[in-house]
């Protein structure tokens, strides 16, 4: 089936590739260069540093992963199924179908492991910043001395076109702003858009401008270079006080006869195409959905890991809950997705007779009342909480 010289961790390169590319084609429709480009940085993350329990997706200290750049939904669905989740092999061969489970955009309320829905460019990255805020704000009303029941990271693949959307602009300067250290993003620096060369609009230095945001910089000059991707996201940990972008040049449709070309953007290889890069990669091109046992046991073992991490944060916990009582009901009510009883015991009523009131001050007064009976609730104001009453000014 494959060659037995090439190592395991290049075989599940190769897999996550390769189911990619058999989804869009069975599918008649996908994106397959970002998956074939993108996959080794995603093989690394995945497997030597992100912290996930497939059995239990909504493990509240996980760390986050976005795949902004959406339209490489299947890369995002060949990793799910190979790291465990509840993704079996028949919902990526109904890829891009009604009521699968593997949309062609990813949809957080669909796919279990999905984060974050996305698919309009720059929104996944917006997002990533917006549960970086949360992480360290959770950590700090939540964390105690010698109690450490917050401590994990955000990261997310983007892509060119995620960088070149003002949402993802503003964000990332409220990011360098914040100054947090635990949110890490790997873009995948391909030079490559829909039309054509991504200089057809997008001239800058990404990396100059994120510097200038207070952001943590790194290149990685090859794609395919395992070792060098792992050193830049070590170093972006070390980095605590800055988020991260790590630019990996990577070849989109790397392996396929379309490569570096806007033609492996946005459309099925073909199947003469397919079986050229499944020959490229040293597959049998007469194969579809292949899964090697010793890939699916080597992709295995990051669930395992993490389901041991949750089994001790478990018991961290229970050990916070007994010496903190009321923070831990209010931890576990906030990601339940529920409301503190009494939520709305002190919401302002107002009338006519309370006469002339303006909406910025009703809404503040109503923040504030909020504020105190939902400690967890978050907000914010760019520049103008003293005119939106935005809490605290309000309480």
């Amino acid at each position: 089936m494959i060659d037995q010289q090439i190592s395991v961790e290049e075989q599940s390169v190769s897999t996550i590739r390769l189911l990619s590319v058999d989804m869009v084609q069975k599918a008649n429709s996908g994106h397959p260069g970002l998956p074939l480009g993108a996959a080794p940085m995603a093989y690394v993350l995945w497997s030597r540093f992100l912290r996930f329990n497939p059995q239990d997706p909504a493990w509240p200290d996980r760390d986050r992963f976005v795949l902004s750049a959406g339209h490489g939904s299947a890369l995002l669905y060949s990793l799910l199924h190979l790291y465990g989740y509840d993704l079996p092999l028949e919902e990526l061969k109904n890829f891009r179908q009604l009521h699968s489970k593997t949309p062609g955009h990813p949809e957080s309320n669909i796919t279990a492991g999905v984060e974050v829905t996305t698919g309009p460019l720059g929104q996944g990255f917006a997002n990533g910043v917006g549960m970086a805020m949360a992480e360290a704000h959770l950590a700090a009303m939540y964390n105690k001395e010698g109690h450490e029941v917050v401590n994990h990271y955000t990261y997310a693949i983007v892509s060119d076109g995620d960088l070149m959307e003002g949402i993802a602009a503003e964000a990332a300067s409220l990011a360098g702003h914040l100054k947090l250290g635990k949110l890490i993003y790997l873009y995948d620096d391909n030079d490559i858009s829909l039309d054509g060369p991504t200089s057809l609009s997008y001239t800058e230095d990404p990396l100059m401008r994120f510097e200038a945001y207070g952001w943590h910089t790194q290149r990685v000059m090859d794609g395919n270079d395992l070792d060098g991707i792992e050193q830049a996201i070590r170093a972006a940990q070390a980095e605590t006080d800055r988020p991260s972008l790590i630019s990996i040049k990577t070849i989109i449709g790397y392996g396929s006869p379309q490569k570096g070309t806007s033609k492996v953007h946005g459309s099925p290889l073909g199947d003469e195409n397919v079986r050229k890069a499944k020959e490229f990669f040293g597959w049998n091109p007469d194969e579809s959905f292949v899964v090697p046992d010793e890939v699916r046991q080597h992709l295995a073992e990051p669930g395992q890991r993490g389901a041991q991490l949750q089994q001790e944060w478990q018991q961290k916990f229970e050990a916070y809950q007994q010496q903190f009582k009321q923070e831990s009901e209010l931890f576990l009510t906030s990601f339940a997705s529920d409301l503190p009883a009494g939520w709305d015991a002190e919401l302002p009523v107002f009338s006519p007779a309370d006469g002339a009131l303006a909406t910025r001050q009703a809404s503040g007064k109503a923040l504030g009342a909020l504020k105190k009976t939902i400690p967890f609730l978050f907000g914010g104001s760019a520049d103008l909480a003293s005119s939106n009453e935005m809490p605290p000014v309000a309480t």
